[in-house]
């Protein structure tokens, strides 16, 4: 068990920020079409982590056009560039998944003055 922590702690990125749910994220993923690399960045509110260590991921969903679109992330993944923090939420569960409803106003989170 030791041995599996070991070889996965190599991987792991150091210089996350810290977030949590309800936070509103700008996630920079490098994307690779045919010989020609870009950055494209994902901004939109995190509403579900899952898993820990090597495999966590980070689920977030942002609203374009009236549109919903979720995109789950693996934190440590070498495809993702950045994950910068723009705004802490204040949200009372672990899963938001109740907001995939919500439409408009009521698809809000407060935000968290202070720590």
């Amino acid at each position: 068990m030791d041995l599996v922590k070991t070889l996965s702690e190599q991987y792991l990125k150091p210089e996350l920020p810290p977030m949590n749910v309800g936070d509103t994220v700008r996630v920079t993923v490098r994307i690779k079409e045919g010989n020609r690399e870009r950055n494209q960045v994902f901004e939109g509110l995190i509403i579900a982590k899952k898993h820990g260590g090597i495999n966590e991921t980070i689920t977030v969903r942002r609203i374009t056009y009236n549109v919903g679109c979720e995109k789950v992330f693996p934190v440590h993944s070498p495809t993702i560039v950045s994950i910068d923090t723009v705004r802490r939420g204040k949200v009372r569960r672990a899963k938001l998944y109740y907001l995939r409803g919500k439409v408009g106003k009521k698809a809000r989170v407060k935000e968290r003055i202070g720590s």
